[in-house]
């Protein structure tokens, strides 16, 4: 009788083949499907057309600039200085009202000298008789009754106590103190019976007509800088009016640390409205007018790696019309391009290289822009672009 066929269980190396195998199938269909997935979602938004951006624009054109030169500087007074006193003392009489203008040699303050006064009375006393001592030993020494050394003691003793004198009146004279320059005084530090001691400030004194305007300029307009080139000068204190001065004085050393070299100029000022220590712009040509491509300062993207520009051109012919309700297509196309720039006046600049006369660059929207990005010019609204700007203080 043949025997029952008994079917052996699978070996737990087959078992863990198959679960392997099918574990592999499953996650290789999700990763595959996920894959199918992201590459049809980028092609979807790779593909997508960007609804066009609305800018502003403005037409490059060519003008004619003279080779002018900017900077910042500040008002110093010819004649500035805390007035002082050489001699120590209680004051006893102030002879000035603080913001009076003064001329050099006024009195202004007088310090208490009764101690110095008596002893310049004994010293004259003592000058006079050693004066009369000396003509009398002189004759007679001409007589030759004393002898010539004991003549000339006389005259050096006489002529001693001249001195001693002279700087007893010296001392006084330091207690009265004068305005050493023409000028308009500040207000004042000291009050009466105050002991003031040699050094102490007093008063201000500057003399204001007329006056300094320092400023610098980088070395490469050493050689085009000269004395008696006319400068123009603005403060904030006078906004309204531009000052006129001229160059004076130019320092022959340039500063190692900021490569400027300071120049000085000097302007009329009759009226008193430049004061030392206020802030300038200054500005003034150099050289012949040239001809140059001008745009505004806001068309231009100034980066570490170079300044650059969008200029518009014609957008190609669209494929189709738009559907209602669709945004209308882009009517023109913007072109990234790198320039070189120059100086600058007010909102506009120079652009030496890189753009020509009759191009149109964006002048707003910069920042949703990129190469190749389609455009809609919208010239409602424009961006202030002024040689002269004059903004209103609010």
């Amino acid at each position: 009788m043949p025997k029952p066929v008994t079917k052996r269980p699978p070996s737990a190396r087959k078992r863990m083949f198959w679960m392997l195998l099918i574990t592999l199938v499953v996650f290789g269909g999700v990763f595959a499907v996920k894959a199918v997935m992201d590459y049809g979602m980028n092609q979807f938004f790779d593909n997508m057309p960007q609804p066009p951006v609305a800018v502003s624009t403005f037409e490059a054109r060519q003008e004619r600039w003279s080779g002018g030169v900017e900077a910042v500087g500040t008002l110093v007074a010819i004649n500035g200085t805390d007035v002082t006193t050489e001699a120590g003392g209680v004051v006893q009489k102030i002879a000035f009202e603080a913001g009076q203008p003064v001329a050099a040699g006024t009195l202004l303050v007088e310090l208490s000298s009764a101690n110095e006064l008596a002893t310049l009375q004994s010293l004259e006393a003592s000058a006079k008789l050693a004066g009369v001592q000396a003509e009398r030993w002189k004759a007679l020494g001409a007589d030759r009754l004393v002898s010539q050394a004991e003549v000339e003691e006389r005259g050096t003793q006489a002529a001693t106590a001249r001195a001693q004198a002279d700087a007893q009146r010296a001392l006084i004279a330091q207690k009265r103190v004068r305005a050493p320059f023409d000028g308009v005084l500040g207000i004042r530090r000291i009050n009466l019976g105050q002991y003031v001691a040699p050094g102490d400030p007093i008063v201000s004194l500057q003399s204001l007509d007329p006056i300094y305007l320092d400023f610098t300029l980088p070395e490469q307009h050493l050689p085009r800088v000269r004395e008696g080139t006319t400068i123009r000068a603005r403060v904030d204190a006078a906004a309204d009016r531009t000052f006129e001065g001229t160059v004076t004085a130019i320092e022959p050393r340039v500063d190692p640390a900021t490569r400027n070299f300071t120049v000085q100029a000097t302007l009329d000022n009759p009226d008193g409205e430049l004061r030392p220590g206020t802030f300038a712009r200054v500005g003034f040509d150099l050289g012949t007018a040239e001809d140059v491509v001008v745009i505004p300062q806001t068309a231009i993207s100034f980066n570490p790696y170079g300044n650059a520009v969008y200029v518009v051109t014609e957008a190609p012919p669209a494929e189709g019309e738009a559907q209602e309700g669709e945004e209308p297509g882009a009517t023109h196309v913007v072109k990234q391009r790198f320039i070189t720039t120059g100086a600058s006046r007010g909102d506009m600049i120079a652009v030496t290289d890189g753009l020509e006369p009759g191009e149109l660059v964006v002048t707003s929207g910069l920042l949703r822009l990129r190469n190749d990005a389609g455009v809609t010019i919208n010239n409602k609204v424009q961006p202030s672009a002024e040689e002269s700007p004059a903004p209103q203080n609010r």
